[in-house]
């Protein structure tokens, strides 16, 4: 992965920072709201508030607005979390999937041969 690509992913990690903006995202899982929903799911924020945080997910394009009519439909885009996934888990996913691969046919190895390990006792003398 280049610089420049790690450079766009910039913005959704500074989305994803932040808990409302995160529990905003989650809100929009389940389907699309209108803006006065999400205002109202918020009651400790201002309507102001809400939008200064769509904005950022807007930029982070982790959301996606459209009017219908005098309302505004938010939508959530899992692209971008996706891109982080393949960046930052993915690789390291196969890491430890072939690890715990290779302790396995270790054990079952041993378990073959008959070994047993550290769990023999010494003889006292």
């Amino acid at each position: 992965m280049t610089a420049g690509r790690a450079d766009e992913l910039d913005p959704v990690w500074k989305a994803l920072s932040d808990l409302t903006r995160r529990a905003i995202l989650d809100f929009l899982r389940d389907r699309p709201r209108l803006t006065t929903e999400i205002v109202e799911r918020f009651p400790h924020l201002t309507r102001f508030g809400v939008m200064k945080h769509l904005d950022v997910l807007r930029r982070a394009h982790l959301v996606s607005t459209r009017e219908a009519g005098r309302q505004r439909v938010n939508s959530l885009n899992v692209v971008p979390i996706r891109q982080i996934y393949e960046r930052w888990v993915g690789p390291f996913q196969e890491l430890w999937s072939g690890e715990l691969l290779r302790i396995r046919d270790i054990a079952e190895k041993e378990s073959r041969g008959g070994r047993r390990g550290t769990s023999r006792r010494r003889k006292r003398h």
